[in-house]
């Protein structure tokens, strides 16, 4: 553990963020749902899930601002 990982962050680590889809996984044909659609939701996900995690985490959004 170090001084910038403080043990509840390791305890509860911010959110991943989804891997983008490649440039050629969308097929362009119209899929429901689309490759990008479900990227969308993902990312969307993620963002509130890491709001919360900073709202958990003052001090980490802080660390990074420096």
């Amino acid at each position: 553990m170090t001084e910038t990982e403080p043990a509840d962050i390791l305890a509860d680590p911010p959110p991943q963020h989804p891997d983008a889809p490649g440039p050629n996984e969308c097929c362009q044909s119209g899929c429901d749902p689309c490759i990008l659609d479900l990227y969308a939701e993902e990312l969307q996900q993620y963002r509130e899930a890491l709001r919360q995690w900073q709202a958990r985490h003052p001090e980490a959004n802080q660390e990074a601002r420096s």
